[in-house]
């Protein structure tokens, strides 16, 4: 049995639940309230954070990392691209992303008033840029589901709770974001806290 240590609120934790869901496999989520953790964590991962992913004597602490044990362990369905090429630029995508927009994430979760505005910004124009591509194709790598719809989609999720608007222009990255939320494996990884985020 897979157990996911995963904060309520966390977006980090909640692509992992997204995965999960998407497999509909057996699993237990162990929800962990991130501004109250149990001493636990702290042993099970040296750097205090969720989500973690126990299984046996495995124990994984990356959500990039746990997403893709997720995906190569239980192959369908397969979230990364089957081919090496397409799955290598998938993988670069997501480190561009993780570099680009994920990084701006923790000033907004931790409230930083100081850096806010500018994690806001960078996040508001980095999915500015990517919304074109949305015009041509019903997903980020073309028409299936993938690793990188699960990645961006906590944040789409929470643009309204970060304060994030987006313009005009943006509109087909808003209608691919409800693709994406009317999803049943998405549906499914929502906690109570997580549904409360948008009105």
């Amino acid at each position: 049995m897979m157990n996911l240590y995963s904060g309520t609120t966390c977006p980090f934790s909640h692509r992992c639940r997204i995965v999960l869901y998407e497999k509909g496999m057996d699993f237990q989520v162990i929800d962990v309230d991130v501004f109250n953790k149990p001493e636990d964590i702290a042993v099970i991962n040296p750097h205090n954070r969720v989500p973690v992913l126990v299984e046996r004597d495995l124990v994984l602490f990356e959500p990039n990392i746990i997403n893709e044990y997720i995906d190569e362990r239980f192959p369908h369905p397969q979230l990364m691209p089957p081919d090496p090429i397409m799955r290598a630029r998938a993988r670069q995508l997501l480190v561009t992303m993780e570099r680009e927009i994920f990084a701006h994430i923790e000033a907004l979760e931790k409230n930083q008033k100081a850096h806010a505005e500018k994690a806001r910004q960078q996040i508001r124009d980095r999915l500015t840029e990517m919304a074109p591509v949305f015009a041509k194709q019903k997903h980020m790598l073309g028409e299936e589901f993938s690793m990188l719809d699960v990645a961006i989609a906590p944040l789409l999720w929470r643009l309204d709770h970060y304060n994030i608007e987006l313009p005009k222009s943006a509109a087909p990255l808003m209608k691919y974001a409800e693709r994406i939320f009317s999803r049943q494996g998405f549906i499914d990884a929502l906690t109570p806290s997580e549904k409360a985020m948008r009105k």
